[in-house]
């Protein structure tokens, strides 16, 4: 059974967005499997949005990383990036934020 898991993260599914929130900041990356490197990253905690965002931890912060994120993704050619809500987790808030604006600058999540 693991085999299968193994192929279709290399094959199908190999780049994994994650994703983290502190009531402060918001963090977010792409890791290429395979090889375990991240392919592009984005965080409030970068010098020149943390003078334009009002705020660097709510759902409008969220949003706006996520922008970034999805023009970083589109210079390195990557359409599409595979999410999993890690166990507890809903899709409510800045997740549903964060993912909505991935989607609406055209990133596919698979």
């Amino acid at each position: 059974m693991g085999t299968v898991v193994t192929r279709t993260t290399k094959y199908l599914k190999p780049y994994a967005l994650k994703l983290h929130f502190s009531n402060k900041y918001v963090r977010s990356m792409v890791v290429h499997k395979p090889t375990s490197r991240t392919v592009a990253a984005a965080s409030s905690l970068e010098k020149d949005l943390r003078t334009e965002l009002p705020s660097t931890g709510d759902v409008a912060a969220a949003a706006t990383i996520a922008g970034l994120l999805a023009e970083r993704l589109k210079l390195q050619d990557i359409p599409a990036v595979s999410f999993e809500l890690q166990k507890g987790e809903r899709y409510h808030g800045k997740i549903k934020a964060f993912v909505d604006s991935l989607k609406a600058h055209g990133i596919q999540l698979i």
